[in-house]
């Protein structure tokens, strides 16, 4: 099964195009259905942005991380940043899979490894919390991936990290260390339309980066929201408590149902089935739309239902024939 589906989550255009139906239920992204309540902005948009406004974006970032300032880069989304840093780096390169697509294509003639540890050596890139298994890899092991780079860099795509800040390793970057941080903003944040990411890396890295960016690499109204959402403390809190409440109730959903539901991150969950393509199809008939995969037939991806009417429409449609 090789759709506009299995290449990213989303598609929903496509979707209704090819199923018809209304009132569609998105799950195939992961990204946070509860997004940080915009305000009102109060932006000049004759104005290029200010440089002062976009270092105190990172400054912002960073506390929320727990990075030190001046190794925290913005970029125009993570996606952007993985693919700028791909291309300052040289030398092997290895990428974890299953994985991110742009993992692969980032670092040129870069190896597909089923397990970190046939990269030793070589630079590595990995997603923690992992995409689609929603795996974990724990702080010491990472570290201790670092350690057998040789000349080569760890890089770590922590997109869904902001669930559990302590999953990061954001704090362990260093000017000495050959250690790479990706961050999003729009999947936790729930605002995938702003396009707002972060490098974290060694400022001589990063000045790589932003010279390759150039000048003002962040829109404006990017740098007002998420300086605004990082300070936001209360929300913040509150919402990796909800995620947490609303992913157990997820699990609880897919297992009534007759599945094993799979993953650490409470954005989204991993199932797996004899025939992933037929029970993508049955759910997208009934105007539901999850993420499949070409490379693997049995698993499915499932999103964080929005509220109980959309966890009790997935029931229905999981419970269908």
């Amino acid at each position: 099964m090789s759709t506009r589906w299995t290449w990213h989550g989303g598609g929903l255009r496509a979707a209704q195009a090819r199923f018809g139906g209304a009132e569609w239920l998105d799950l195939s992204t992961g990204i946070n259905p509860h997004g940080w309540p915009v305000p009102p902005l109060d932006i000049d948009w004759a104005r290029l942005p200010d440089e002062h406004d976009l270092a105190a974006l990172e400054a912002a970032a960073a506390a929320h991380f727990g990075a030190v300032a001046g190794h925290v880069c913005a970029v125009p989304g993570s996606e952007i940043g993985l693919r700028l840093v791909g291309g300052v780096l040289a030398g092997q390169a290895c990428h974890l899979v299953p994985g991110y697509r742009t993992h692969a294509e980032m670092l040129v003639g870069s190896r597909a490894v089923a397990t970190p540890g046939e990269a030793d050596g070589a630079t590595l890139i990995l997603a923690n919390p992992g995409n689609p298994d929603g795996h974990v890899f724990g702080r010491d092991h990472l570290l201790d991936l670092l350690a057998r780079r040789g000349d080569g860099w760890l890089l770590v795509d922590e997109a869904f990290a902001d669930c559990d800040p302590a999953i990061s390793l954001a704090d362990a970057v260093a000017a000495d260390r050959r250690l790479i941080v990706f961050r999003s903003f729009g999947k936790f944040f729930g605002l995938a339309g702003i396009r707002l990411g972060f490098v974290i890396g060694p400022p001589a890295l990063l000045d790589e980066v932003r010279r390759t960016l150039g000048a003002w690499p962040v829109a404006a109204a990017a740098i007002a929201i998420g300086t605004a959402a990082y300070r936001d403390r209360g929300w913040i809190d509150a919402m990796r408590t909800r995620l947490r409440v609303e992913a157990a109730s997820l699990d609880a959903l897919l297992c009534d149902a007759g599945f094993r539901p799979r993953g650490a991150c409470p954005l989204f969950r991993l199932i797996e089935t004899g025939d992933a393509a037929a029970l993508f199809d049955r759910l997208a008939r009934a105007s539901t739309l999850t993420r499949p995969f070409a490379g693997d037939p049995h698993r499915l991806r499932i999103g964080l239902p929005p509220d109980a009417d959309a966890a009790a429409r997935l029931a229905a449609a999981l419970g269908r024939g």
